[in-house]
């Protein structure tokens, strides 16, 4: 089944102030640090398959990985189960990628988005017992990629693999969390840790002292932005919504952070 990865839509515009203050702001109910849509599946982790090569070469390095044992399964359009969706996790996740991509925080191995049950195709549909595959998806940091692997879970094999840039799904839980943090340590986020004193007597130190919530940035024919942020849409930028634990809002969506490069900066 091949997915438009097109379809994917980045988060809406959302209107700046002028400086990190704390406001009362009204969230969706559903907003939890996942946009739907791409993002908003079950946390997953995906992977390429290992490239060929000739002669004794591709007999050396050609070490194939055995599928995870299958465990509990769904059928028909029952949602993936926790085994299912591991097995899915790990037929996705071959050596190549493994040790090729990048996650959010520069680590190896590309950053989890979600792992979701696949479409069928019109045919499948009126099947008695239609095939069960999982979609898992992912942001590769190493070259700003986003990939969606389909997995045919009574095979155990990948049976598509879907590569698009400049294509932006909502950001995950890990990386509204990585860019909390690279706020945290950066001078344009002073007004944030200065709010969150005022709001609570205690500096903040780490993402852990926050509920943040990311939606995606970007700049188009639509949104024209700063010079700075011109490669936003390419990179990988998200906006804030920022919360102390339990407490109140600090409005910090007038600053953007590039994921892709790990800097921050500020709209206006």
């Amino acid at each position: 089944m091949h997915r438009h990865l097109g379809k994917v839509v980045a988060g809406a515009a959302i209107a700046v102030t002028a400086t990190a203050v704390m406001v009362g702001v009204t969230l969706p109910s559903d907003a939890s640090g996942q946009e739907k849509g791409a993002a908003a599946g079950r946390d997953g982790g995906p992977q390429s398959s290992t490239a060929e090569q000739g002669g004794s070469a591709r007999q050396q390095s050609a070490v194939v990985e055995s599928a995870p044992v299958q465990g509990k399964t769904g059928t028909g359009r029952d949602p993936l189960t926790d085994d299912e969706m591991k097995r899915a996790e790990q037929i996705a996740l071959g050596r190549n990628l493994r040790d090729s991509g990048e996650n959010v925080t520069g680590g190896k191995g590309p950053q989890r988005l979600a792992v979701d049950l696949a479409e069928l195709s019109p045919e499948e549909v009126a099947q008695a017992d239609p095939p069960r595959r999982a979609e898992v998806s992912y942001y590769d940091y190493k070259d700003d990629a986003y990939v969606i692997k389909t997995v045919d879970l009574a095979s155990g094999k990948v049976a598509d693999t879907e590569t698009q840039h400049g294509v932006q799904p909502p950001p995950s839980r890990d990386e509204a969390r990585e860019a909390a943090r690279l706020l945290i340590a950066d001078k344009l986020g002073d007004g944030l840790k200065r709010d969150y004193k005022d709001a609570t007597s205690r500096a903040l130190t780490g993402p852990d002292q926050l509920t943040v919530t990311g939606f995606v940035y970007r700049v188009d024919e639509e949104n024209a932005g700063p010079a700075a942020l011109a490669d936003c849409g390419k990179h990988r930028c998200v906006r804030l919504f920022t919360r102390v634990v339990n407490g109140q809002w600090i409005d910090t969506r007038q600053l953007v952070i590039d994921l892709s490069d790990r800097t921050v900066h500020r709209l206006g």
